[in-house]
């Protein structure tokens, strides 16, 4: 998320670390697969990864994927969300950050996938879509992978109306050299369609130069 009065923050006052986390607690225990993401994930990649969680809320995509063999770090502006990462996963790495800044946080800019999952993309600032998405696109490797999880509708978000549509999400990410791969009405592959309420996109960099 960003720092800019983003709409998580007015949706949760910055408080919200603990909730979420039992409540993703109480879906694992009624027996729910709350691996979706890192598995989707873990099948683009291969084992010993780099791979940067924008938006990590509490850690839970980023922890699995470390026990699946790869090495994450954690960004979010949420403090909660992070407190609860980092008393989760003491060993792993969580910065608490701006992503319209992500640059500022020193990150070496080669990873091999960058994920901005839980409506990452409709919850900044509005406004600062465009340069969230040139900075998680500068975090990645030539050839490295752009994969986003978004509602489309408000029986996907968290708000009353959606604030991002696939078209400009698609142009942002042309703007900042990055191409559409594949597209998936969930994260456990069912095939995209018009008009369904979520999309999960892999947008990808050339892997050189001259692939452009």
């Amino acid at each position: 998320m960003t720092g800019q009065r983003d709409r998580w923050a007015e949706l949760t006052g910055g408080q919200a670390g603990e909730d979420y986390a039992r409540r993703f607690a109480r879906l694992a225990e009624s027996g729910h697969d709350v691996h979706g993401e890192a598995a989707f994930c873990t099948a683009l990649l291969t084992l010993s990864s780099r791979v940067l969680d924008a938006g990590c809320g509490t850690g839970r995509i980023a922890i699995r994927l470390t026990e699946l063999g790869h090495h994450c770090t954690g960004v979010d502006v949420d403090p909660s969300m992070l407190a609860v990462a980092r008393r989760d996963a003491p060993a792993q790495e969580w910065l608490l950050g701006d992503l319209v800044h992500l640059d500022a946080l020193g990150l070496d800019p080669s990873f091999d996938l960058v994920l901005a999952a839980g409506n990452v993309i409709p919850l900044l600032a509005s406004g600062t879509e465009p340069a969230v998405v040139r900075q998680l696109a500068t975090a990645l490797r030539p050839g490295g992978l752009l994969v986003t999880g978004m509602g489309l509708d408000a029986a996907h978000l968290p708000l009353p109306e959606p604030t991002v549509t696939l078209p400009e999400f698609d142009q942002w990410c042309a703007e900042a050299g990055l191409t559409l791969r594949e597209r998936y009405a969930t994260w456990s592959g069912e095939p995209y369609y018009d008009g369904c309420g979520y999309a999960v996109s892999v947008h990808g960099l050339p892997a050189t130069a001259s692939d452009d």
